[in-house]
């Protein structure tokens, strides 16, 4: 069985410590800690490892965050892998930082990644991995808040959450998504 995580960010150095990135700095995390190394691809790094006899993919595209679903759509179709095994992983304005929240599908709830997957698959019937990055910025000022830089508190606080998100993403492949849920959210 085939698995596709897909981190959620934007290319390039001057995006790299942003809090719109944390789907990439999750993939990472979890790529050095399973010695699986990424390679440059169509519309994206990509990495895989096996895990308890599953094969799971690790994708960062580089079509930009608000362009996200056409390197979706390419690499569930090049591998063959239906929707239920794909789990995207994404930053979470109404999430406090660090809270960490899977869910079966939902709307895109705001999030221009996922509204751009959600169109491209014609439907939000997939599963995702939010990770809370708060809400602390003044009116009309979320694009400068979600595209600027940790604090050194909140860096601390995702830093321990790492080894956290790599077993929700292990546990999502071996034990699927509700045994998942009940485990890790909410706590």
């Amino acid at each position: 069985m085939k698995f596709l995580i897909v981190g959620l960010g934007n290319i390039g150095a001057k995006y790299e410590s942003t809090r719109h990135n944390i789907g990439f700095k999750a993939l990472d995390f979890i790529s050095e800690q399973s010695s699986a190394f990424f390679i440059e691809e169509k519309y994206g790094e990509v990495s895989s490892f096996k895990y308890k006899g599953k094969t799971i993919y690790l994708l960062k595209p580089n079509t930009f965050m608000n362009l996200s679903g056409s390197a979706v759509r390419y690499w569930l179709t090049k591998l063959k892998i239906e929707y239920k095994n794909i789990l995207v992983i994404t930053d979470d304005l109404n999430l406090d930082v660090g809270t960490l929240r899977m869910k079966k599908n939902g709307s895109d709830g705001g999030h221009n990644g996922l509204k751009d997957i959600q169109q491209t698959l014609s439907t939000n019937q997939y599963p995702r991995l939010r990770i809370g990055v708060g809400s602390d910025f003044s009116r009309g000022k979320q694009i400068d808040y979600v595209l600027g830089e940790w604090t050194e508190d909140e860096n601390l606080i995702l830093n321990q959450k790492m080894k956290i998100i790599k077993e929700m993403v292990l546990s999502f492949c071996f034990a699927g998504i509700e045994n998942t849920m009940n485990n890790y959210n909410n706590k």
